[in-house]
């Protein structure tokens, strides 16, 4: 991040901490890679955290000095939960704004706050202290008067409603930008002239943008129904908009207003069949309204019966949105001629706050009965091969296909990327412990009947349909042992089975050549079991 006068920058780097360490002592003249830990969130996603933090350092551009400015037991900004937004400086240069834990146990609570240090260091003055949720994203206004930053209220739950806050600077006083709305705001950025907002909000399976004008906060919708468009920056005139805009039928381009500006994807897009989505409503759990997205494959003929693939996202706090993605990419399932399907399940981002709660600790009932339900309406299609279908899934996903194997028999093959396949064996390997806490109510030697009652491990014995288990070793979010039980459970069960498994990769699989082969080796299982003869 820019200092305002560019005489320098502040940077964000790993350091030794402490510099004296144990292992150091112990290893004396023969160093090894061995690592000794005392504190929890010793390992954070793919990253071993034990023995560093993660401090803020400002680098003068004249003498190329590093001065850290947080010499503190702390992350700052933040590792979990944080992200680059987490830094911020006021237009006078006069202070700083992170985002940190401030407290200890930061395996165990989501309280993060936004605090405040000088140019020079030292102070960090909680400025949130008051709310024991999540508070982070700092921005201040272009003309110092308001400094913003995104706040969720409930402790212990990562995937609250994400409110815009706006905090006064003359007089301390913070309000809510977004009351009365019930979604979560994404990213956002200042209006030059500090009189609006454009933030970026999940609806209904798109990133829509909207203007939100200051002090009056009134909002405006300004793109809306029509993919994902995000990050979004604004133009000097506070109402023309920079942003990358991307869809299920375009990779992502850069687009000034309504115009596209970059057009490195058209000449391969013109050579594909690339057909948009369509979207999809049923009554599901609850007796809510629940949606779903539907592709049909290239050179689609509605006389024709096609096989079904159904999509199962992660989060569970998530949802599939009309995007292009690198590796859940609609387009390459249905390029093999399969009729593609995704469900907005109960727990489903964008849909309101109330939907996404409803998955907490009813993991196997609401979704599942969305699932089923939605895939009664996808299985009426009449180019859809009912006796063809099967499902895929990564995290939250990847736990449901388990599920899934042990309470249907309506799939003829199934694929479960790093998914839970034991509640309890997850807690303890896992790094942030709220998650699963907030998730089954509790630790699991307080509330050891909900973590059985939604776990996998306990109805294998019903599984019969083949199943492809891919793991990371580097995965800390959920472990690669979850994927070794799973496979070993399927085949001693004598379910038809294959294990892909990456020593380099952790949660998602981000090496190209390894996604080559994530891609073979999926889309060839699938082909083996839904059209025979194809797979390999």
């Amino acid at each position: 991040v820019w200092l305002p006068d560019g005489s320098g920058l502040l940077v964000v780097s790993d350091v030794k901490w402490p510099l004296e360490q144990e292992i150091d002592r112990r290893n004396g003249p023969y160093p090894t890679d061995a690592r000794i830990w005392t504190d929890l969130f010793y390992r954070h996603w793919d990253d071993f955290r034990a023995g560093r933090r993660q401090h803020l350092f400002r680098v003068d551009l004249v003498t190329g000095e590093a001065r850290d400015l947080t010499p503190v037991d702390h992350d700052v900004p933040a590792i979990a939960l944080g992200g680059d937004g987490d830094v911020a400086v006021s237009p006078d240069g006069k202070e700083i704004a992170v985002a940190l834990h401030g407290g200890p146990a930061v395996a165990e609570n989501t309280n993060l706050d936004v605090y405040l240090l000088g140019p020079e260091g030292g102070g960090l003055l909680p400025l949130t202290a008051a709310n024991r949720g999540v508070d982070h994203e700092p921005r201040w206004s272009p003309d110092g008067r308001w400094l913003a930053y995104l706040s969720m209220e409930r402790p212990g739950f990562e995937s609250d409603r994400r409110r815009l806050m706006l905090v006064s600077r003359s007089d301390g006083r913070a309000v809510e930008a977004t009351a009365g709305w019930d979604l979560s705001i994404g990213q956002y950025s200042w209006c030059p002239n500090a009189r609006c907002l454009y933030v970026v909000v999940e609806e209904r399976g798109r990133d829509n943008v909207y203007r939100i004008d200051v002090p009056s906060f009134r909002r405006t919708a300004v793109l809306r129904g029509n993919g994902v468009n995000a990050p979004v920056r604004v133009l000097p005139d506070n109402r023309t908009l920079v942003y990358l805009h991307q869809s299920n039928t375009r990779p992502a381009e850069i687009w000034l207003g309504s115009r596209q500006l970059t057009h490195h994807n058209d000449s391969v897009l013109t050579l594909l069949d690339l057909r948009p989505l369509e979207e999809f409503g049923f009554t599901g759990a609850l007796g809510d309204s629940v949606f779903g997205w539907l592709l049909k494959p290239p050179g689609f003929d509605p006389s024709a019966r096609y096989p079904l693939v159904y999509l199962i996202h992660g989060g569970p706090q998530g949802a599939w949105t009309d995007t292009w993605h690198a590796r859940w990419n609609y387009q390459m399932f249905a390029s093999r001629g399969y009729v593609v399907a995704a469900v907005n399940f109960h727990g489903s981002t964008g849909y309101g706050q109330r939907f996404t709660d409803a998955i907490s600790r009813h993991w196997g009932d609401y979704p599942l009965e969305d699932l089923m339900k939605g895939l009664d309406v996808l299985a009426r299609l009449p180019y859809v091969d009912s006796a063809r279908m099967g499902a895929a899934g990564a995290s939250y996903g990847g736990y449901m296909i388990f599920w899934l194997a042990g309470h249907t028999e309506r799939f003829k093959v199934l694929v479960a990327h790093d998914g839970v396949f034991n509640p309890v064996s997850m807690y303890g390997s896992t790094e942030e412990l709220w998650f699963p806490e907030w998730e089954f109510g509790g630790t699991p030697y307080a509330n050891r009947p909900l973590y059985e009652r939604w776990s996998p491990l306990n109805f294998v014995e019903r599984w019969k349909t083949p199943i492809l288990i891919v793991h990371g070793q580097n995965d800390y979010r959920v472990d690669v042992s979850e994927g070794y039980q799973a496979f070993t459970a399927a085949r001693k069960m004598g379910v038809p089975a294959k294990f892909l498994y990456f020593p380099d990769e952790g949660h998602w699989v981000t090496r190209p050549r390894n996604r080559r082969v994530w891609w073979s080796t999926v889309l060839d299982w699938l082909d083996q079991h839904l059209a025979p003869g194809r797979g390999r």
